[in-house]
């Protein structure tokens, strides 16, 4: 079982066609978290803010780019202290960690403090992505489980189980890959993550396990290296 992981969620996973945040969605992913927390491994987590904003998207309303990205930092704070409070609800501890700083609502981002709360048996969330724009949550998820020494980062997606040859809403016959090396991901094209995240993730040889958090106990099937979604490593050998 691994003794240190980062959970990466995106906004959208926490959404449903009647809410923005769903609290049934947060009720589940909490009580998950807490199984795992309860099996004595540390937890951190990097949540998007697709479900409220994407930089993107509001790039496309006339915004400009760099401020449209700082308001999808801002939607990623809100989706962090949503999860605070449903772990909080479920007794695990939890402190928020945010790139921007905003006292009155969470902690500046500081490596150490954050180690220190993970070893404390914390649940540690980081909001406001890298702090700065032209990164996405990918690539801060990336970023931070380099900084803390993560075992693994867990890319729970939203209803798709693995990395597939193409998109397997789209192509029926699409191939999932049981494990892949980062670069057949990049070669390929394979719309995992950004290529920013992808090149750190195997510069600090740090792999990714991406799986389907909408099935319940996936995200501990994950952790305790149960042969689950797909496994992305520098090296097939590892």
């Amino acid at each position: 079982m691994y003794k240190r992981v980062l959970l990466k969620l995106s906004g959208e996973a926490l959404s449903s066609k009647q809410h923005q945040l769903d609290p049934d969605i947060l009720f589940s992913l909490a009580r998950q978290i807490k199984d795992v927390v309860n099996q004595g491994v540390q937890v951190a987590i990097v949540v998007g803010g697709g479900n409220f904003l994407r930089g993107k998207v509001a790039e496309s309303m006339g915004i400009d780019r760099v401020q449209a990205d700082y308001m999808g930092m801002l939607a990623t704070v809100i989706n962090a202290i949503a999860i605070q409070n449903a772990l909080e609800k479920h007794d695990v501890a939890t402190r928020v960690q945010t790139a921007i700083e905003m006292s009155k609502v969470a902690e500046p981002f500081i490596v150490r403090r954050a180690v220190r709360h993970l070893e404390k048996g914390r649940v540690v969330i980081f909001g406001a992505g890298t702090g700065s724009p032209y990164f996405s949550t990918d690539t801060t998820a990336a970023l931070r489980a380099s900084e803390i020494k993560a075992d693994v980062i867990l890319m729970a997606k939203n209803g798709v189980d693995g990395v597939y040859s193409a998109d397997p809403k789209i192509v029926a016959d699409a191939t999932k890959y049981d494990i892949i090396t980062y670069m057949d991901v990049l070669k390929k094209g394979l719309a995992v993550m950004d290529s920013t995240a992808t090149s750190m993730c195997m510069d600090n040889d740090i792999d990714v396990i991406v799986f389907n958090m909408n099935e319940d106990g996936n995200i501990l099937k994950a952790v305790s290296q149960d042969n689950i979604g797909t496994r992305i490593t520098k090296g097939v050998n590892e």
